[in-house]
């Protein structure tokens, strides 16, 4: 017995997409798309990863997510309990738990999920941004130099690669950790000369404070003169009554 059915493979095709068994007993395709492409991170925070876990179990909170990021370099790793996932719930963890602890970072890696493109995230962080970097008085030096041992990177460093941007870019694994290195036994010097400078800042704040300042002089067992010493609008300390011993 014969039949037509000219769309039979289409509706095969269709069939199976919709079918939950044969998603899940279908043969597996163990071929790569794509070849790997690792990404170095060259300091502490420097790149993030970010991935929103769920929805589970709600919890006895309310809770069904849990937003969690991890540093690529250190592997340290924040995660906070959510109970929906919105730009703004994304935003705020964003600025709360990467940029207001560790700095702006310069890789954000997700998966480009709909919470993850909000305009939100490219407004957060912009005054924190600009007062890290930004060489402070006492110090001379920026914040972010002296907590990371390196300078901040800049938006223009990414569109017209500086020196230390190409550097960066061509070398391997093992050059990158060694050139950290450095960098890392240079920070303490740094440190050191900051705070000899804020030292110095101190003094010359106080020297001119202390020009304007006259401090009384009392001698040890010597009866003060009567003059009255004002201490407000209904009170007046006799300073005859008062000896130092």
């Amino acid at each position: 017995m014969g039949y037509y059915w000219p769309t039979m493979v289409k509706d095969c095709i269709d069939y199976t997409r919709r079918c939950q068994v044969c998603q899940f007993h279908a043969n597996l395709i163990h071929q790569p798309p794509e070849p790997l492409h690792p990404t170095v991170a060259s300091w502490t925070s420097d790149a993030w990863g970010l991935d929103v876990v769920g929805s589970l179990t709600k919890s006895s909170g309310g809770h069904l997510y849990i937003l969690a990021t991890t540093d690529y370099f250190s592997k340290w790793a924040e995660a906070v309990p959510a109970k929906e996932v919105k730009n703004e719930n994304i935003a705020d963890f964003i600025h709360t738990h990467i940029i207001y602890r560790y700095g702006v970072p310069r890789y954000i890696i997700t998966d480009n999920e709909k919470p993850f493109c909000n305009s939100l995230i490219d407004k957060i962080g912009k005054a924190l941004w600009a007062y890290r970097i930004t060489v402070r008085t006492p110090t001379q030096a920026t914040p972010y130099a002296l907590v990371y041992g390196v300078e901040a990177i800049l938006p223009l460093e990414q569109q017209i690669p500086s020196l230390r941007i190409a550097i960066q870019e061509g070398l391997t694994e093992e050059e990158n950790a060694q050139m950290r290195l450095k960098e890392l036994e240079a920070l303490d010097q740094k440190r050191l000369e900051a705070q000899q400078r804020l030292q110095c800042y101190q003094v010359q704040l106080s020297r001119a404070f202390n020009k304007k300042h006259t401090s009384p002089f009392f001698v040890p067992s010597n009866p003060q003169s009567s003059q009255s010493l004002q201490l407000g609008a209904d009170w007046t300390l006799e300073a005859s009554s008062l000896a130092l011993t």
